[in-house]
């Protein structure tokens, strides 16, 4: 299979075509990156479409030979989230392929050893004084002072994993703390891959928000729709 990959959940923008193995059977370890773009920082959304453009012509894929776009749905930016989801349901739309969605814990998971052998925890900064924490159950904001208690040693990944780890090492307890920062476009392609072979649960390819919206209507409502000319 080849899927066009698509993130700007956190502080990285990314497009890559990745082409799995000739089992085509999932996250088999053979996936490979055959062209990919990234700028790092926040705020770069804007670019994706200048870098889907720009790895679709490296690798040599016409669009209508992808067989789906694989798409993080966060937690992460607001406007990220939006701008890559947008982009890639227009893509899907117009080759007539699938979307498929995957979370940042799920493609940070799928870089890791398959042998590692411990329970991974995903970290990711909420900018707010806690961390976007999912210890195998679900994610949830989480106050950095009150951290769970491991069960005993764990792996740690995401953007918030160094902070995390500072934290528990702090407390006695064991971790790992992994290379699995920011996601990798061979990661989210394994995730999406195992989604599409039924080895992971389904997923919206919709905006995964974990804090409720700031935005909130006036008290007394919204104004009524301006008169038209003919209204009057």
């Amino acid at each position: 299979m080849r899927l066009l990959t698509l993130d700007a959940a956190l502080a990285r923008c990314s497009a890559a075509v990745v082409a799995d193995g000739p089992a085509g059977d999932g996250p088999s370890g053979d996936s490979a990156v055959l062209a990919e773009r990234r700028v790092e920082g926040g705020r770069s959304q804007a670019q994706l479409p200048d870098m889907v453009q720009a790895v679709l012509a490296e690798s040599g894929a016409d669009p209508a030979t992808l067989d789906a776009v694989a798409v993080t749905v966060g937690p992460g930016s607001f406007t990220g989230l939006r701008s890559a989801l947008a982009l890639a349901h227009g893509l899907a739309l117009a080759i007539g392929r699938p979307v498929v969605a995957v979370s940042v814990a799920e493609a940070l998971a799928a870089m890791l050893p398959v042998d590692l052998g411990l329970p991974v925890w995903t970290a990711i900064d909420s900018k707010r004084g806690r961390v976007f924490l999912d210890c195998g159950a679900g994610m949830q904001a989480v106050p950095l002072d009150a951290l769970p208690q491991p069960p005993g040693r764990v792996a740690l990944v995401g953007d918030a994993a160094a902070a995390l780890a500072a934290l528990l090492t702090a407390r006695g307890n064991d971790v790992l703390l992994t290379e699995a920062c920011l996601p990798e476009p061979r990661g989210i392609a394994l995730a999406a891959l195992a989604r599409l072979a039924g080895k992971l649960p389904p997923l919206l390819a919709q905006p995964l928000y974990i804090d409720p919206p700031e935005a909130k209507l006036p008290a007394g409502g919204l104004r009524p729709a301006p008169l038209g000319l003919g209204d009057a």
